[in-house]
C-alpha cells in the first residue's frame, strides 16, 4: 500500500479504513467516520481552548483518584464497524475530550473501543459532523454519556445511553446551571465557570501593545 502524502490525492466518495488511515502522512487533520474522510477544524480557536481547559482540569481534578483517564485531542479514537463480521476499523475520530474508564481500551495509538464519556465542543466548520454523523457514531458504538459544548450560545446539552442503546437528551443547559454526570458519579460542574466572560477587547489591546515592543 502507498505512503499518501498530500490529502488530494484522496478520494472523499471513497471508503477508507484505519489501515488506511496509518499509510497518510500529510499534515492536515482528518476524521474517518464509517469509513468516510472528514477534514477536521483548523487549529482550534482561543475561545474553544479556554472552554476545553475549563472542562477538562475540573474532571482531572475528580478522576485522580479513580482508574479512569481523561485524553484530550489529538487522540485518535478508533471503533469497529458494526456491521462487518471482519471487525475491520473504519471510524477514527479526535473528540475534544474522551475519559476511558477500562485501561485495555488504552494503546499507545489512543483508544480502541467506546470511551465512557466524550465531550465534543462545536465549531462552525464541525458542527453538523459532531451533531449528526458523530452522534449516530457514538450512539451505536456504546458511548454511555456523549456532552456537546456551544460556545457561541453557551450552552450544552447531555446524550445519555439507555437500557435500549439509544441516546435521551438532558434539557439545555447554560450559564448559572451546575451539571451532573451518571458517569462520572458524585461529579459536578458550575457553566457558569465554564461560559466565563472573556474580554477580547481588552486582550487583543495587549496583544497590540506587546506586538509593538
Amino acid at each position: 500500500m502507498s505512503t499518501i502524502t498530500d490529502i488530494s490525492q484522496l478520494d472523499f466518495d471513497k471508503k477508507y479504513t484505519y489501515k488506511d488511515y496509518l499509510t497518510w502522512k500529510f499534515k492536515e487533520r482528518v476524521e474517518l467516520i464509517k469509513g468516510y474522510l472528514f477534514r477536521m477544524s483548523p487549529a482550534p480557536t482561543s475561545e474553544h481552548q479556554m472552554i476545553s481547559n475549563k472542562i477538562s482540569t475540573p474532571i482531572t481534578i475528580f478522576l485522580s483518584d479513580t482508574k479512569c483517564k481523561l485524553f484530550y485531542a489529538p487522540f485518535d479514537v478508533r471503533f469497529y464497524d458494526q456491521n462487518d463480521p471482519t471487525k475491520a476499523i473504519t471510524n477514527v475520530v479526535q473528540p475534544d475530550i474522551s475519559v476511558i474508564c477500562d485501561p485495555e481500551k488504552i494503546d499507545r495509538r489512543g483508544c480502541l473501543g467506546a470511551p465512557d464519556l466524550i465531550v465534543e465542543i462545536l465549531s462552525p466548520s464541525t458542527s453538523e459532523k459532531d451533531l449528526t454523523w458523530k452522534y449516530d457514531l457514538y450512539e451505536e458504538s456504546g458511548v454511555k454519556e456523549y456532552w456537546v459544548v456551544n460556545p457561541t450560545e453557551k450552552n450544552m446539552m447531555i446524550y445519555t445511553l439507555d437500557h435500549e442503546g439509544k441516546y435521551q437528551p438532558s434539557r439545555l443547559f447554560t450559564r448559572g446551571d451546575v451539571i451532573s454526570s451518571l458517569v462520572l458519579k458524585g461529579f459536578s460542574l458550575n457553566l457558569s465557570d465554564v461560559f466565563e466572560p472573556f474580554d477580547w477587547e481588552a486582550h487583543e489591546a495587549i496583544e497590540r501593545t506587546y506586538n509593538r515592543v
